[in-house]
């Protein structure tokens, strides 16, 4: 086939033996704490991630599902873990691709998350043409699938995505704005009006980082009166740990300190909808 899709994730170490080599990639060579990466692998341990990557089977499966919905190969490809962007890339032009569609799992556009998707498959795809997508922040069937999920509720609606360091905002990077774009047109789709933004998953670099954090905010949310909050994290489409612990274990576990109901809403993950959603933009590429 003359086309062919680079679908891009994050990565996640496959067991729990990864994780050093999977948290080395991360650092890019920069020293590893010690405490941070113990940290790391007790988080792990405690979600019950030993042999296999519940991260890395969803990927595959909106993969396969993505390629069956479109009709073209589509290829995974992994930014700090196996398969590689480049592999990726490398697999498509081997099977006589000369044109592919880069799409990251990943709806917002950041100078220091989404440009290096974009640096490694553009050094792996220098020999074919190159469709990449910057950002899908308000896709309409992303839009529509998350406004599905917080629509109806009697919750304060917290929407949360990955805090990154507060230096991109004098970078003029656009990723605050468009997750508040995002979070607004969610709210509008679903007819909510009690909501708030939040970050989360702060790493601990020394520098200051978007805020306020999801902890942070809860806090601030008690303090108003606010007993039930329903979280919707628009940063992400995945189960990524950063779901499941920062989200599943800390913030429910400072809501239950604070006496308040916390809820989060189901993931996209490989739902039909979220696939097509996914389709209907490569497909826009593609023309």
């Amino acid at each position: 086939m003359p086309d062919a899709v680079v679908l891009m994730a994050y990565g996640s170490p496959e067991r729990l033996a990864d994780v050093p080599a999977y948290y080395a990639d991360i650092r890019g060579g920069r020293p590893v704490a010690p405490e941070n990466l113990e940290d790391l692998v007790d988080r792990y341990r405690r979600l019950g991630i030993e042999e296999s990557s519940p991260l890395n089977a969803i990927t595959e499966e909106t993969r396969a599902a993505l390629e069956r919905e479109l009709g073209l190969p589509v290829y995974t490809g992994m930014k700090h873990w196996t398969p590689r962007i480049a592999d990726a890339a490398g697999a498509a032009r081997e099977a006589g691709a000369d044109r592919i569609v880069g799409l990251v799992l990943a709806p917002h556009y950041s100078a220091l998350s989404i440009k290096g998707y974009r640096d490694q498959l553009e050094r792996a795809a220098d020999e074919v043409e190159l469709d990449f997508v910057d950002s899908w922040h308000l896709e309409p069937g992303l839009v529509d699938l998350l406004a599905d999920r917080v629509r109806g509720t009697d919750a304060h609606v917290v929407f949360t995505a990955h805090s990154l360091p507060a230096r991109i905002l004098d970078m003029g990077d656009p990723y605050k704005e468009q997750l508040l774009e995002t979070s607004r047109a969610v709210a509008d789709a679903a007819g909510v009006g009690d909501w708030s933004f939040s970050f989360q998953s702060e790493s601990p670099t020394g520098e200051p980082w978007l805020g306020p954090d999801i902890l942070d905010h809860l806090q601030a949310l008690h303090d108003q009166g606010v007993e039930h909050v329903l979280v919707c994290p628009v940063g992400f489409v995945s189960d990524h740990l950063e779901i499941r612990w920062d989200l599943d274990v800390e913030a429910r576990e400072k809501a239950a300190e604070l006496g308040m109901r916390l809820e989060r809403i189901d993931m996209p993950n490989a739902d039909p909808a979220f696939v097509r959603t996914l389709a209907a933009i490569v497909r826009r590429e593609l023309q």
